[in-house]
């Protein structure tokens, strides 16, 4: 019911969202140094580009592929129906409009010769449908290229009206060699009541996936839906050590994570739906949209109450700022995290002023110093990416680590199938550095004159792979089939032979009222290539130097510190400076003053005062009684913790901004979260709308709010201070904890200090502020003294939000 109201309400979602890119901090140091200015990097990133462009398309190989192929082969559906196999989002549902069953999970040899691995190993059925009926899903091939992991669907009503309760779980198969028969077995421990999809092996053989499991196994929270449709929706990706039974929650995802990859640089890299917006169906008022008082099971329902964050979907009016913009946001973008969760960021600190820029509404619309337009002179990427899509199917070129493919979609009416893009993504990379760039032919009015590819797969021989209809628009009749592609006059890639005569088979299924029937080929998808490759090395992160030197000073342990926070299923959040924006970030306020304290701000436009930080997260408690099964994610404060400084005063699950500008703040692990600074009164001031997750025992640290991927809004590189709100946080939890874990219980008590400068702003216990004047035209900026301040750019660094 709530699917044909919500075709017009997405016109609504088209509004182009508040000045906010995406991202998250790294708390970690830089992989390298970048040594060109900021000025140059544009473009000399997009000569980097270029050359690896025609470097790429120069060496596609045009002789047939000399390693095997495993493809999925799947019947198709009639279009694009909405949540089906194919679709951007939804697209673990399990009913049979959705999945019709038939496919199989197949393999190509040099040779020519196809090989159907589930009906060798006694899966699947042919004819008419059943309990042995199948549907395959993504697979994935282990490091020693001897056998590989991938989802699986088992059963399909066997008789009009019945229903089926089946979900997509990991199997795993053997024997991939010619003339061995292949071997399939179910992969022990993961969760077996839940949708278990997109499987790959970790760089120490645990096994990666995205699940609809809720978050810690609430069934009565499931499923969880997604923030735009309400519709069932994959919680975030899953951890699972199959010799031990070890799950554990990576991320945790809203509206959902898909298709996880693991990069040369041991990254995850997948596409994450981002929304953080309001409550379209609340809005709408008709799907009887309401609130529960936690996500306890058997928690009252205490009627629909009002969401204070985002800001409206309409817009709204604020006492002390005036007109605030509407809000909504919708965009598939790349991810990466480590394999353990950790250090979850946009790829390379990216978002949408390097990817849906140009016109991003301001937050404040009366404040003139604001813009509604992004600086694309600072970016090397020339490639739009709309906001009602995105990025999808990252795969990385084997041959050229750092360089990767993905298919540019629109969320509708795509099968997830359109041009595919390429793009700079390497760590050394910041975000002003990267550039998508056209692969293929350029998509127009919505379709493309030389048809669609889907699931672009370069592999280590040269050539390079991909689904393709010559359909220009997604219909009944859409007909995936793997093809070698070439490149074309213009170096644009396009289809070229067939890698495969077709999989045809004649099918019929109840679904489940009507019988349904299909003769014809099958859809070729999700190819893999079948070989030994080298186990990249998992990422690790050692926390900077500023951090390290409150630990120390304060005689604090950091490998117990964060075994406590691991015990107490907690993350440490620091920010050294929340003045400090990033240069290209003009939607939001910028100009921006501690009270009392630091200062970072231009010689012209409105300073805006910010007192408090405020920390809210994701919890399940919106539902849709008699309409809809199961909760939709609200951000609400987080929950207070006896171990935070107490900041009486602050608006709920906020924290001081210290008078030199940081921040510190313990907060809940394996939980979505967000933030926003606000002033003395509470009032939202930096409104950052993106979810992160942080895993137990994790320490992020961040230089600034929207960090810099080069330089700041005054043109200063990321602060270096020691963070004070660090060391008054380390004090009180001492005391909490009765003192440990600590090396010795010797900190000495917060002592005022003094600056006696006459230009000096005020001062607050532990902090010592210094006043830095430029030319009076250009900026004001007063902050902290740092040491080894940096005088490059920091490459491939990324800040809390942006």
């Amino acid at each position: 019911m709530i699917r044909n109201t919500l075709v017009v309400l997405r016109n609504t979602a088209l509004i182009l969202a508040l000045g906010t890119l995406l991202t998250a901090c790294t708390g970690s140091e830089p992989l390298v140094e970048e040594t060109a200015t900021a000025a140059s990097a544009p473009a000399q990133a997009t000569t980097q580009a270029a050359e690896a462009r025609v470097a790429a398309n120069a060496a596609v190989a045009t002789s047939a592929p000399t390693t095997p192929i495993m493809f999925v082969a799947q019947v198709p559906t009639a279009g694009d129906i909405f949540a089906g196999r194919l679709s951007a989002f939804a697209n673990h549902m399990t009913d049979m409009a959705a999945v019709p069953r038939g496919g199989d999970l197949m393999i190509r040899y040099p040779d020519g010769s196809l090989r159907n691995l589930t009906r060798e190993a006694g899966f699947g059925m042919e004819g008419r449908q059943g309990a042995n009926a199948i549907a395959v899903r993504e697979p994935t091939v282990h490091w020693d290229g001897k056998k590989a992991v991938f989802s699986m669907l088992i059963g399909a009503p066997t008789k009009q009206y019945e229903s089926v309760n089946t979900r997509w779980q990991l199997y795993e198969v053997a024997n991939l060699a010619q003339g061995q028969t292949a071997v399939i077995t179910k992969v022990a421990g993961q969760p077996t009541t839940y949708n278990n999809v997109s499987p790959l092996y970790a760089s120490d053989d645990r096994i990666l996936f995205a699940s609809d499991r809720p978050r810690t196994g609430e069934a009565h929270l499931y499923p969880q839906l997604d923030e735009y449709e309400s519709t069932p929706t994959l919680v975030g990706l899953y951890s699972l050590t199959p010799s031990t039974g070890e799950l554990r929650l990576l991320n945790h995802t809203p509206s959902g994570a898909f298709s996880p990859t693991i990069d040369s640089f041991g990254r995850v890299i997948f596409t994450r739906w981002d929304h953080l917006q309001r409550d379209q169906q609340a809005d709408a008022g008709t799907f009887g949209a309401t609130n529960y008082a936690s996500e306890a099971a058997g928690a009252a329902n205490i009627g629909r109450q009002a969401e204070n964050f985002p800001e409206s979907r309409l817009g709204q009016t604020s006492a002390a700022y005036g007109r605030v913009n509407a809000f909504t946001f919708n965009l598939f973008t790349p991810w990466q995290m480590n394999q353990d969760g950790t250090e979850e960021l946009t790829l390379n600190h990216i978002g949408r002023h390097e990817l849906m820029f140009g016109y991003i509404e301001r937050s404040f619309a009366t404040d003139s110093a604001m813009s509604d337009n992004t600086n694309t002179s600072i970016i090397a990427n020339k490639k739009y990416i709309r906001n009602d899509g995105g990025v999808f199917q990252i795969r990385e070129d084997p041959r050229t680590p750092g360089t990767y493919y993905g298919i540019y979609a629109r969320e509708f009416g795509s099968m997830t199938s359109d041009q595919i893009v390429r793009f700079t993504g390497a760590p050394t990379l910041n975000a002003e550095q990267m550039v998508f760039e056209d692969a293929s032919p350029a998509a127009v009015s919505n379709s493309l004159s030389a048809g669609r590819f889907r699931n672009p797969l370069p592999i280590s021989t040269g050539q390079l792979l991909a689904s393709y209809t010559t359909s220009p628009m997604v219909q009944t009749s859409t007909q995936f089939r793997l093809y070698q592609l070439r490149t074309d006059a213009s170096n644009m890639l396009v289809a070229g032979s067939a890698l495969t005569s077709g999989v045809r088979k004649t099918l019929s299924w109840w679904s489940p009222d009507t019988l349904k029937s299909f003769d014809g080929l099958l859809w070729e998808i999700e190819p893999v290539e079948v070989l030994a490759r080298q186990r990249p090395t998992a990422g690790s992160w050692a926390l900077e130097a500023p951090e390290r030197a409150v630990l120390a000073e304060e005689q604090v342990d950091e490998a117990a510190l964060r075994s406590w926070l691991k015990t107490n299923n907690l993350s440490l959040l620091v920010t050294r400076n929340q003045t400090s924006r990033d240069r290209g970030d003009l939607q939001q306020p910028f100009n921006l003053e501690v009270p009392g304290g630091v200062k970072t701000a231009k010689a012209t436009g409105k300073v805006y005062q910010i007192s408090h930080y405020q920390i809210l997260q994701g919890n399940q408690v919106r539902g849709y009684p008699g309409v809809e099964a199961g909760r939709r994610v609200l951000a609400q404060p987080m929950a207070s913790s006896q171990y935070n400084v107490a900041n009486t005063g602050g608006p709920a699950g906020s924290t001081k901004i210290a008078a030199d500008g940081s921040t510190a703040v313990f907060v809940p692990a394996n939980r979505a979260l967000a933030w926003q600074t606000t002033d003395a009164s509470g009032e939202p001031v930096v409104r950052e709308r993106v979810w992160v997750t942080m895993q137990p025992g994790e320490i992020r640290t961040c230089a600034g709010c929207h960090g810099e991927n080069s330089v700041n809004q005054v043109s200063r590189a990321e602060s270096t201070n020691k963070p004070e709100a660090l060391r008054a946080l380390l004090r009180q939890w001492k005391q909490a904890t009765g003192g440990g874990p600590t090396l010795v219980n010797g900190s000495q008590p917060l002592t005022p200090t003094r600056n006696t400068s006459a230009t000096s702003q005020p001062v607050v216990a532990g902090s010592a502020p210094s006043t830095q004047t430029l030319s009076s035209a250009v900026i004001e900026q007063t902050r902290p003294l740092t040491r080894g301040t940096a005088t490059t750019p920091r490459t491939a660094r990324a800040s809390l939000t942006r």
